[in-house]
């Protein structure tokens, strides 16, 4: 699998050049299974070679981001907080109430949510969606997506420059980092979960008191 998408990348490279970085990174907002910790590490040594621009790269990589980010955050968009209420409210263990609470932490730590979130594996892509459904500012998107992106693109690409022909070492790497984060964030959702479960199991107790106090 890996291999296919190095030579799928290197082709485009060899017929875009600059801009083919730019759609390869266009396509894993869209598509996890395009790793960018292959793609640009890749881009750096193509540079490296003096077969590509290392600014261009940058620039186009940055520019697919940003544009792959904004068509999630229309998806998020189009969903809208209504949809996803009514989503809650058909899901076990989620209130309609939750979703309002997550649109108020979005609405306090949005901007920097989006920041830090173009930094982690797994996330990156995601974050858009929320930004989208909370209608977070255009502007504020863009250029909290666009500051992300543009380091998240210099430090994997700076790396394939000075990796050389070892670049395909960043993909081992990140991928160590991105199990740490994983693990971090199953263990959250595992926490988070059991919160759910012992409220709903709260109001299903206060519920059969109050039916018990009615029928006396």
């Amino acid at each position: 699998m890996l291999t296919a998408i190095v030579d799928w990348v290197v082709r485009l490279m060899e017929l875009l050049g600059a801009p083919g970085v730019g759609l390869a990174i266009l396509l894993e907002n869209l598509f996890p299974p395009i790793p960018s910790e292959v793609v640009l590490p890749l881009a750096g040594f193509t540079a490296s070679q003096g077969d590509l621009n290392v600014w261009a790269a940058l620039v186009w990589a940055t520019i697919g981001s940003v544009a792959g980010a904004f068509l999630l955050y229309g998806l998020g968009a189009g969903i809208g907080a209504p949809r996803l209420r009514q989503i809650a409210d058909w899901m076990w263990l989620v209130e309609p109430e939750d979703v309002d609470k997550a649109l108020a932490w979005f609405d306090r730590y949005g901007k920097w949510s989006v920041f830090f979130g173009r930094l982690i594996p797994g996330i990156r892509s995601l974050i858009s969606i929320p930004a989208g459904v909370d209608r977070m500012s255009p502007v504020s998107f863009g250029l909290m997506t666009l500051a992300g992106s543009a380091l998240w693109n210099s430090v994997l690409i700076y790396a394939g420059v000075v990796l050389g022909d070892n670049y395909h070492l960043v993909e081992k790497y990140v991928g160590e980092y991105s199990t740490v984060v994983y693990v971090i964030v199953g263990i959250g959702l595992l926490v988070v979960f059991g919160l759910l479960a012992r409220r709903a199991r709260r109001r299903n107790q206060r519920r059969k008191a109050d039916m018990r106090g009615t029928t006396r």
